[in-house]
């Protein structure tokens, strides 16, 4: 079984930075990807960006790119997304997913591993 714990979130003005992580246990990540995803209240869950264990080969939504940053640190088992230049329509529940195998993946049922996520508010 695979955990996947979220940490970063808070509450931060327009324009400000701020980095999310994800810590992954529970199994070897070797292969696969990692996505993250957000949801704002009264929509649905939307994809955000991903990674690939392997070669890091990234992903972006067209409303992030540019600004954010995923990122992996495989000895450590854990994600990073790096979320620059915060719009108030970031503000949303952003989760982490895990996939175990390979190929672009943005819908949300690609993703059988889930974390509890974490809330970022961006203050206009």
């Amino acid at each position: 079984q695979v955990q996947l714990v979220e940490s970063g979130g808070g509450l931060v003005q327009a324009g400000d930075s701020l980095s999310l992580s994800c810590v992954a246990s529970g199994r070897t990540f070797s292969t696969g990807v990692m996505g993250w995803f957000r949801q704002a209240p009264g929509k649905a869950r939307e994809f955000v960006a991903q990674i690939k264990w392997g070669d890091g080969g990234t992903a972006y939504a067209g409303s992030v790119k540019g600004r954010f940053t995923i990122s992996r640190d495989n000895a450590k088992n854990t994600v990073y997304l790096q979320m620059n230049s915060l719009k108030s329509e970031d503000t949303a529940v952003y989760y982490c997913a895990a996939r175990p195998v390979d190929g672009l993946a943005t819908m949300a049922n690609q993703y059988p591993y889930w974390g509890q996520g974490t809330q970022v508010t961006v203050s206009a």
